[in-house]
C-alpha cells in the first residue's frame, strides 16, 4: 500500500470513503485560527488539521493531495527539508552540454531615438547528449 494514501477505508454514509481523503501534511495545520478546523462538542473544542478531498487525483502526483494551503507545504518543506534530501542526496553537480551561445544585437529606431538590446540563443547540443 502507498505510503501516502494509508487512510483505511470507511464508509461514513455520505457516499465517498475516508480513503478520498488525506490529512493535510503540514506541521502547524492544527494551529492556525480559522473556523474550518474547529471540530468538537460544547465544552472540548479543538482545531483539527484539514482533510483533502482527493477530486480523482489518484494517478497524478500532486502537493495538492498532501498539503491544504502553500503555507502548510512552505511548513512542511521548511521543518523536514534535510530529512527529504537525505533520500536521494546530491553529491555531483548536473550538467547539459549546449552549443556555444550566440549573442545578436537588435536595434529598433523610434521617433525619440534608437533602442538596442541583446538576445543570447542557448541551444542544446543533441549529439553529446547521454
Amino acid at each position: 500500500m502507498d505510503i501516502f494514501r494509508s487512510v483505511h477505508d470507511i464508509d461514513d454514509n455520505r457516499g465517498f470513503s475516508m480513503s478520498d481523503f488525506n490529512w493535510c501534511h503540514g506541521p502547524y495545520c492544527h494551529t492556525k485560527h480559522t473556523v474550518d478546523r474547529v471540530r468538537g462538542v460544547k465544552g472540548s473544542k479543538v482545531l483539527r488539521t484539514r482533510k483533502i478531498k482527493l477530486h480523482n487525483m489518484r494517478d497524478t502526483l500532486s502537493w495538492w493531495q498532501f498539503f491544504c494551503s502553500q503555507t502548510c507545504y512552505d511548513n512542511f518543506a521548511h521543518k523536514y527539508i534535510e530529512q527529504v534530501i537525505a533520500i536521494a542526496p546530491r553529491t555531483e553537480c548536473l550538467e547539459t552540454p549546449i552549443l556555444d551561445p550566440e549573442r545578436k544585437k537588435h536595434t529598433h529606431e523610434y521617433s525619440w531615438g534608437n533602442h538596442s538590446y541583446y538576445d543570447t540563443k542557448i541551444e542544446v547540443d543533441e549529439t553529446r547528449q547521454s
